[in-house]
C-alpha cells in the first residue's frame, strides 16, 4: 500500500477520565515517528472543534507537557456532547478535513463518538478522499462492545474501591447498627461501576463493605433491599451500600430520573441515593442515612489512578497510530486480555460498525444469587486492571497538571453555523 502523506487530527469526546489524556500522549509520541505524518493536531472540543475549524498544534508543544498528559485528568483538548445532526455538518467536516490535508483522524471516546467517527469515515470513502479514521477507546462505563475493557475504567474503580474502604472506617466510628451510608456512582445502563466496589472486600471476608451493591441489570426490589438492610444493621455497626445511577425498577424504569435527555438521547440520570435514603427513611424508624455522589470526582481522581490503566490508555493511542499508518481504516483499537495466569494486555482492531451505539452489559454470571454482590468471577476480571500507581507530581502539596500552550492553526474556511 502507497505510503498516505498527510496531517494528523486527533479529538476527545464524552465525559472525561483520569487517564483520557494518556491516549493524546501516546498519539502524539508515536506520530513523530513517522515521515508521512507532516503535522499533528489538536480539535478543541471534539467535533464542535472541527466544525469550527478550531485547531491547535500539538507538534509544537514541549515534550515535557506532552508527557505531563499521562498523569493529568479531563480532556486537555476540550470535549463536548454535541451530535453531528445532519448531512450538512458530516459535509462540513469533510471540508475542513480538505482544507488542512487531514488524512489520519483519531477519536477518544466512547459508544456515540465511535458512531460519529464510523460516519465520518464512510462519507470520505463516499467522496474518494483518503482518509483513515480509527478510534480510541474511553469510558469509565465499561460498556463498549468488543474491547475486554476500556481504558478509564481500571482508575474509576480503584478510586471508588478505595472511597468505600475510607468511609466504612467512617461509618463504623459512627454508627451503633443505625447507620446506612448510600454512594451512588454513574453507570446508565450497566453496573461496571458500581461493581467495581466490590474491590474493596478483603479476601475471605465476606461481610467487609459494600454489604449491598446495586446494579442496573437487577431489578430494584424494594421489600428485599428493606431486608437485607436490616439483616446488615443486625450484624454490622453499620450497612455501606454503593448503587448505580441507571438503578430501575421491575417494570424497566428508572427509579431516579428527570424529562431531559443530552444531545444523544439519553435520559438525565442522578438521584438514585437519595431515591433509596427516602425509601430506607420511610420504612425503617430510627435508621440514619448518609448520601455520597462522587459526582464527576470519581472521573478526575488522578490521585488515585491506576498505572495499568494509564499504561494502557497510552498503548491505545500508540496502537491507533501504528494501525492508521499500516493502512487500517473505519476501526477502533481494542484491548485483548491474555490467557496465562499473570495479566497481559495487548491491542487489537474492530469495525467501528461493531462498538458505535452498542453497550455491554455485565455479566449475570458475575453477580451472586443474591443479587447484592459479586462472585470471584468478577474479581478475577477487574483485580488487574487496578494495579499500579501512578506517579504525579507535587508542587507545594498540591498535584502539578499539564498546562498546553495551544497554539492556534490558522483558520482557512469561512465561519459555520452550527445551530
Amino acid at each position: 500500500m502507497a505510503e498516505l502523506v498527510g496531517n494528523v487530527l486527533v479529538g476527545q469526546s464524552g465525559g472525561p477520565t483520569s487517564v483520557i489524556n494518556a491516549s493524546v500522549a501516546g498519539i502524539v509520541a508515536e506520530a513523530l515517528n513517522h515521515e508521512c505524518v507532516e503535522e499533528i493536531y489538536g480539535a478543541l472540543n471534539g467535533v464542535l472543534g472541527i466544525l469550527n475549524e478550531d485547531f491547535i498544534d500539538l507538534a509544537s508543544e514541549s515534550q515535557q507537557q506532552i508527557r505531563a498528559l499521562k498523569h493529568t485528568p479531563g480532556a486537555a483538548l476540550g470535549t463536548c456532547r454535541f451530535k453531528l445532526k445532519k448531512q450538512q455538518d458530516y459535509e462540513r467536516v469533510l471540508e475542513v478535513f480538505k482544507a488542512h490535508n487531514i488524512r489520519y483522524f483519531f477519536y477518544i471516546g466512547g459508544n456515540d463518538s465511535q458512531d460519529t467517527a464510523d460516519k465520518i469515515s464512510k462519507l470520505a470513502g463516499e467522496q474518494g478522499y483518503e482518509l483513515r479514521v480509527i478510534g480510541v477507546p474511553k469510558t469509565i462505563d465499561n460498556d463498549l462492545p468488543v474491547t475486554d475493557h476500556c481504558p478509564g475504567y481500571g482508575s474509576v474503580i480503584k478510586y471508588l474501591a478505595t472511597t468505600v474502604r475510607e468511609t466504612a472506617c467512617d461509618s463504623e466510628a459512627m454508627g451503633q447498627g443505625d447507620l446506612v451510608t448510600i454512594i451512588e456512582v454513574m453507570g446508565r445502563s450497566a453496573g461496571w461501576i458500581a461493581a467495581g466496589a466490590a474491590l474493596a472486600k478483603r479476601r475471605d471476608h465476606p461481610h467487609d463493605p459494600p454489604h449491598l451493591i446495586l446494579l442496573p441489570e437487577v431489578s430494584f426490589n424494594q421489600e428485599k433491599i428493606l431486608e437485607d438492610i436490616r439483616r446488615t444493621l443486625k450484624r454490622e455497626k453499620f450497612c455501606s451500600i454503593v448503587v448505580a445511577e441507571g438503578l430501575v425498577d421491575p417494570d424497566g424504569n428508572y427509579v431516579a430520573a428527570n424529562a431531559q435527555t443530552d444531545a444523544f438521547g439519553h435520559a438525565q440520570l442522578g438521584g438514585a441515593g437519595d431515591a433509596l435514603a427516602e425509601i430506607i427513611e420511610t420504612n425503617l424508624p430510627g435508621v440514619k442515612v448518609r448520601v455520597a455522589k462522587p459526582g464527576l470526582m470519581q472521573r478526575a481522581a488522578a490521585h488515585a489512578a491506576s498505572k495499568t490503566d494509564a499504561d494502557e490508555a497510552y498503548l491505545a493511542g500508540q496502537a491507533a497510530v501504528r494501525a492508521a499508518v499500516d493502512g487500517q481504516t473505519d476501526k477502533m483499537i481494542t484491548l485483548l486480555r491474555g490467557d496465562a495466569d499473570q495479566y497481559t494486555c495487548e491491542t487489537g482492531l474492530a469495525p467501528l460498525a461493531d462498538i458505535a451505539n452498542g453497550i455491554k452489559k455485565l455479566p449475570t454470571e458475575w453477580i451472586n444469587e443474591d443479587g447484592v454482590s459479586m462472585n470471584f468471577q468478577f474479581i478475577r476480571y477487574a483485580q488487574p486492571l487496578i494495579q499500579g500507581e501512578v506517579a504525579v507530581p507535587y508542587e507545594n502539596g498540591l498535584p502539578v497538571f499539564a498546562r498546553l500552550d495551544k497554539v492556534r492553526v490558522d483558520k482557512l474556511l469561512s465561519g459555520y453555523d452550527i445551530a
